[in-house]
């Protein structure tokens, strides 16, 4: 009720303000003989910016905070609103065998562990994932790996997983190296709706082999193939229930190109806010990308090689 009221009394200040200055610019112009069409267009939008405050803030006054209610009611998200009370349930009617998977994370950082998870107890096999590396033994997507749930992964390092190795020289696990910076750009252009790209990273080295080469000015580069995932899955810090997201330092690494790679998009994040609490040009992932949301206000962000001092 307390905000109800501040943001009520703001919006007011506002139309005060506003309707003070427009007067006065009004009377001045209409002295001078001016057109004074302008300034009742400018006082007509700015009059409708404020008749949608006070619906918002009824609107929020009447139905509560969903940020933090629907974690706990389970309710189904409508309309805009894009949260879901659980991983799982964020994840229900997406998963099928055989997807592709677009999965942020460097390491252990940033990667979306509830996701991960609920992945994994969904049951889906024969899954390709495009992600940077494949967690650790027990962890992150290494549990995947544990399970047998992955047939092939789009990698560019992989040397911490012991039986991602095991996998891989059995011949269990396909494998596609991918140079880093080559793979953080195939999922940006497959979101861009850019189906493939020239590079000369990987000339001359396995990388290129069996792919399509071409000269511009003098230099061969090889065609790379953009990735469009059938679902992305992402860890943010904060979100809104549109899903705007905004990540936190390196935990963005690989976070924003596989959200915008993915057909479906869901996204992991410690902090729920109401829509149009972040600002706007704090925003990484607008929320056109985004398709569901889910609060994971304590991840465990487990260190992948500690290190200490003696």
């Amino acid at each position: 009720m307390a905000m109800r009221t501040a943001r009520v009394a703001a919006l007011n200040k506002m139309s005060e303000a506003a309707d003070g200055f427009l007067g006065g610019a009004g009377r001045a112009v209409e002295d001078e003989g001016e057109d004074m069409e302008p300034f009742a267009d400018v006082k007509s939008r700015f009059d409708s910016y404020i008749r949608w405050g006070r619906r918002r803030v009824n609107m929020i006054s009447a139905h509560g905070r969903s940020g933090a209610r629907m974690s706990t009611e389970g309710a189904k998200p409508t309309g805009l609103n894009k949260l879901y009370p659980d991983a799982r349930a964020a994840l229900d009617g997406l998963v099928r065998d055989g997807m592709l998977l677009a999965i942020g994370g460097f390491g252990l950082c940033g990667i979306p562990e509830a996701l991960i998870l609920a992945l994994r107890d969904t049951g889906a096999r024969d899954l390709t994932i495009a992600s940077n590396n494949a967690g650790v033994d027990g962890w992150g997507l290494g549990l995947l790996l544990e399970s047998r749930q992955v047939k092939k992964m789009i990698s560019s390092y992989v040397g911490e997983n012991v039986e991602f190795e095991r996998q891989f020289l059995s011949g269990e696990l396909e494998v596609e190296f991918c140079p880093q910076g080559t793979l953080a750009e195939r999922m940006r252009a497959g979101g861009a709706g850019i189906p493939g790209f020239y590079t000369r990273t990987g000339i001359g080295t396995v990388v290129a082999e069996g792919k399509e080469h071409k000269e511009f000015d003098g230099i061969t580069y090889i065609l790379e193939r953009g990735i469009r995932a059938d679902l992305a899955l992402v860890k943010a810090w904060k979100a809104d229930t549109h899903g705007n997201l905004i990540y936190r330092r390196t935990a963005r690494n690989f976070n924003p190109d596989a959200a915008t790679s993915g057909k479906i998009t869901v996204a992991e994040a410690e902090i729920i806010v109401e829509a149009g609490e972040l600002d706007p040009d704090e925003i990484h992932t607008p929320g056109i990308f985004v398709h569901r949301v889910v609060q994971n206000a304590t991840p465990e962000k487990r260190i992948e090689k500690r290190t200490v001092r003696h």
